[in-house]
């Protein structure tokens, strides 16, 4: 039986689709680059003055940043669940497939949200326990 290639739908996901899976990945990767600038912005000062600020902005700073994106990557991990709720039919998670375009999208986008969301966890954990320059070095 001959498969009719011509009939496929090409047209992408609606951007709600794809707000699972970009916004998780833009908010782990604008922590990295955001952690590098306090980071270095802080060991900057402790290099040139001869000791730590006085003042726990950079600290504060951090962690505002940090429950920010990481309440972006949850609001989307919660975008592609609904997605996905409302394109599959299975309703039992473990037994989800992506069988068509948008479906794929959302468990693309829970999977990746619930993974970089602990990633960014783990990520700012140390800031609790150890001082941000011996961190970075």
């Amino acid at each position: 039986m001959p498969i009719d290639l011509t009939i496929r739908d090409t047209a992408p996901p609606d951007d709600q689709g794809w707000f699972g899976v970009a916004g998780s990945s833009l908010a782990w990767i604008a922590l990295g680059v955001g952690d590098i600038l306090i980071t270095w912005r802080a060991c900057l000062h402790q290099d040139l003055f001869g000791g730590s600020s006085n003042s726990p902005n950079v600290r504060v700073l951090y962690f505002v940043i940090t429950f920010v994106l990481i309440g972006l990557a949850v609001m989307a991990g919660v975008s592609s669940y609904r997605n996905w709720k409302k394109f599959s039919d299975r309703r039992a998670l473990l037994r989800a497939e992506g069988k068509e375009r948008t479906e794929f999208v959302a468990l693309a986008g829970l999977f990746m949200s619930f993974t970089l969301g602990f990633g960014m966890l783990w990520f700012c954990l140390p800031l609790f326990v150890i001082q941000i320059c011996l961190r970075a070095r």
